[in-house]
């Protein structure tokens, strides 16, 4: 891949892994037959926003506080960036985002030939589908999920397009799905990129043309799957849910009927709180998270999977601060610094639970330090596949089965183009960011040309949870240390 220093676990490593996995499954009495996996991802879910994590504040999470009951909490697991589609890259591709293909939420693309999840576990005879959210990189071709590895996909392929709840169309296994809802088109300085600009997502529908909410459709679409696989109990499968809750409606603006952009059906159970429209939309949305959850769980209990199949909750990235929305009405970032768009906790570390009855112990707490990367690396040793290619991840297999041997990251890392360009490095429990104060907003090339002011912030996580006393005057020889280490992880992205 060239550029950059990895901090990767070797192919041989990956490969005894997996059969140590086998092993182990064979020792416990299971069999050792390859487990169903399912990632469930929240958008701009925060990590205080569920009740497991610290939410006090009148959002109601009792599924997913369920599932962290029965399952394991990660304390410490980071998104793979601070906004959607460069996070979604690092899930899927296994590479940070110093070297990854999409750094940003401009137009990036990843090219067909780079290692996936999905491509990976359908090479190991998985059936694989992604609903919801693809929004890896746009402007995108409608069949993208399938040429990255995804037998089946029903949602949004491109970012923008899933900001609109509402929308005209949906994109189902490559077509476009029309759908009877009416939408009044907005403005969006990126709609040209699109070859059919109605599928951007722009604009709001009325009240009156709201008739299918996606989001719902998205539902309908997994438990049809996943009753269908579960016909197939000799072939595993891969569901990828990516719901665009509770996300806003970023183009709806002042033009949406609602007056904000929280585009749930209604404020059920919120609607008589005196709280303003917007945390109420928000707080349904949530809700309808959490009861994607609980129908998961459920069924797949229901029809005889759950103990043969890992289940995984976590989000893009921090809370926004969009739509009407504020993300202090709820502590949505908990005790951190920070929200969507900040490399400090409140934007980048966000919430991860796994459960898999009868294989992760229910109600363990776990802090070891893990990122989106490590996504990749973990499905291989779970399918038992060779990773051929080099990642920046580290299976947490052993942290999910309690085992001995986890091996540990040596730092984790971010590279954000946007608002001038940030940095940061994380060697637990120290933190450096770079921040390029004053430069162009936009585009990292233009930062370079017009470089601000460069801002330094050391921060201890384990004395100052909030990141809030700078300690790099104290620590400059600390600082440069960990420059390196944002130096060496960083390489040119291959294309744009």
């Amino acid at each position: 891949m060239g550029g950059g220093h990895r901090f990767n676990a070797p192919r041989m490593t990956l490969r005894l892994s997996s059969l140590l996995f086998a092993l182990l499954c064979l020792a416990s009495g299971a069999v050792a037959a390859k487990p169903n996996i399912i990632y469930i991802l929240a958008d701009d879910l925060g990590y205080g926003d569920l009740g497991c994590y610290g939410q006090k504040s009148g959002l109601k999470t009792p599924n997913i506080d369920r599932m962290a009951a029965e399952g394991m909490k990660f304390t410490r697991h980071y998104a793979g960036s601070t906004v959607c589609a460069p996070s979604r890259c690092v899930l899927m591709t296994g590479l940070h985002s110093g070297h990854c293909r999409v750094r940003g939420n401009d137009p990036w693309i990843v090219p067909d030939s780079d290692l996936t999840v999905p491509s990976l576990l359908k090479s190991a005879g998985y059936h694989t589908a992604c609903i919801g959210k693809f929004g890896l990189g746009k402007p995108l071709p409608l069949d993208d999920p399938e040429r990255k590895g995804f037998e089946q996909f029903f949602g949004y392929v491109g970012t923008s397009h899933a900001h609109n709840f509402y929308t005209k169309a949906i994109i189902h296994n490559g077509q476009v799905k029309e759908l009877t809802n009416t939408v009044i088109p907005g403005s969006f300085k990126d709609a040209s990129d699109y070859k059919d600009s109605d599928l951007v997502g722009t604009g709001v529908a009325p009240l009156d043309g709201r008739k299918e909410w996606v989001p719902q459709l998205c539902s309908d679409e997994v438990q049809r799957l996943i009753s269908g696989w579960a016909g197939e109990k000799e072939k595993p499968f891969f569901l990828y849910y990516a719901l665009n809750v509770p996300h806003t409606n970023n183009e709806a603006g002042k033009g949406s009927p609602l007056g904000h952009g929280m585009e749930s059906p209604d404020y059920g159970q919120f609607a008589s709180k005196d709280w303003p429209d917007a945390e109420k939309g928000f707080a349904q949305l949530v809700w309808f998270l959490d009861q994607e959850v609980g129908r998961i769980m459920d069924q797949l209990t229901k029809l005889g999977l759950a103990e043969n199949t890992l289940v995984l909750f976590s989000s893009d990235n921090g809370p926004h601060h969009e739509g009407g929305h504020d993300s202090n009405f709820f502590n949505s970032n908990g005790d951190f610094k920070g929200t969507k768009r900040d490399l400090t906790d409140g934007g980048i570390r966000v919430p991860l639970i796994a459960w898999w009855p009868g294989k992760v112990k229910a109600g363990s707490v776990s802090d070891h330090v893990s990122g989106f990367q490590d996504l990749l690396p973990t499905v291989a040793e779970l399918s038992e596949q060779l990773v051929k290619t080099e990642t920046d991840g580290i299976s947490f297999v052993p942290t999910l089965l309690g085992k001995e041997g986890q091996k540990q990251h040596s730092h984790l890392c971010w590279y954000f183009n946007e608002q001038g360009g940030k940095k940061a490095v994380l060697q637990w429990p120290w933190k450096l960011i770079h921040l390029n104060t004053g430069a162009s907003k936009k585009d990292d090339n233009k930062a370079k040309k017009q470089p601000g002011k460069l801002t330094k912030q050391l921060f201890n996580l384990e004395s100052d949870i909030g990141e809030e006393k700078n300690l790099a005057a104290e620590q400059p020889e600390l600082v440069t240390k960990l420059e390196k280490l944002m130096t060496e992880s960083y390489r040119e992205p291959l294309q744009k």
